[in-house]
């Protein structure tokens, strides 16, 4: 038989999972896997698991959000030869799924993943020591994302992250840095930076507005400055949440690499997780350095 290892994170979104484990284990039984399920039970409790029991698998599946992706990218880059990956969404905002156009249904994902086609998909490098898979972001709102409470988001969804989102503006920070790639540079105080690769981040498609494609390459980056006056502060919102033209505070950019300078630490969050307080960060591009079963994008890009 094939093996299986199935990742699960009762917790996340709704507690969703836990009326559709039983039937999404015999959907995957009846397809001829040998199961092996694991039920995280602490932070990074995911990576470790996979780092343990991932390799010799045929098939690992993750069930959760995208902290619970990241954790089960993390713990796959890690891997001598890596399984396939497969995506079963059950966060709050599930923005990577988005991109990636994996049903919101769980039975509906979980066929997709038995029915999916490898897909490949870039990964990000964080300071060659962690990994991320759709965004790297520092400043404003970014907070939000690891200081919610599970209950909170559980019960609004990416709503949670813009009300405490909106809550800290009256204490928007600057980040004195010095951003270079592609032999540029750009020295600046950011109230907000993001690295992604992704077309939705926190539930919002709109801040994401250049062309996307998961195995490119390439970043999108997005670093907003300081703003100087209440009304410069109201067009970068409007930018961000309403979709309006983008205005001198705002530098967006593709790349394959890029590094970060400050004097003081920053916080960084990866996937939505807090990723670590740094001055020095180093962003690189794995290209299609993972493959994660998918019919939806493959169906698309057949059509073409």
């Amino acid at each position: 038989m094939k093996k299986m290892l199935f990742v699960v994170n009762p917790r996340s979104g709704r507690e969703q999972i836990r009326n559709k484990l039983l039937e999404i284990l015999d959907l995957f039984s009846g397809a001829g896997y040998q199961i092996q399920i694991h039920i995280t039970q602490k932070p990074k409790d995911a990576t470790e698991v996979v780092k343990q029991f991932g390799e010799g698998m045929d098939l690992v599946v993750c069930s959760g959000g995208d902290g619970t992706l990241n954790e089960v990218i993390n713990g796959l880059m890690e891997l001598k030869t890596p399984p396939c990956l497969g995506y079963i969404p059950a966060g709050s905002t599930n923005d990577y799924a988005s991109s990636l156009q994996i049903p919101k249904a769980m039975m509906e994902a979980a066929q997709n993943v038995l029915s999916g086609v490898p897909y490949p998909i870039d990964i990000g490098d964080f300071c060659q020591e962690q990994y991320f898979i759709y965004i790297a972001a520092f400043g404003a709102f970014t907070e939000v994302s690891y200081q919610t409470s599970q209950d909170k988001k559980n019960l609004l969804g990416h709503q949670a992250y813009v009300l405490e989102g909106v809550k800290s503006l009256a204490a928007l920070k600057a980040y004195p840095m010095k951003v270079e790639w592609d032999g540029q540079i750009l020295e600046e105080e950011f109230v907000f930076g993001m690295v992604t690769n992704t077309i939705s981040v926190g539930g919002f498609k709109g801040l994401v507005t250049q062309s996307v494609a998961l195995n490119d390459g390439e970043f999108e980056v997005l670093l907003i400055r300081k703003p100087r006056t209440p009304k410069d502060l109201s067009n970068i919102i409007s930018y961000m949440f309403l979709k309006e033209e983008p205005n001198d505070y705002v530098y967006k950019f593709k790349t394959s690499r890029l590094k970060f300078t400050s004097k003081d630490p920053v916080d960084w969050v990866l996937d939505g997780e807090f990723g670590g307080s740094r001055t020095e960060v180093e962003i690189i591009n794995l290209r299609e350095r993972m493959n994660i079963l998918n019919l939806s994008l493959y169906e698309k890009n057949v059509e073409k």
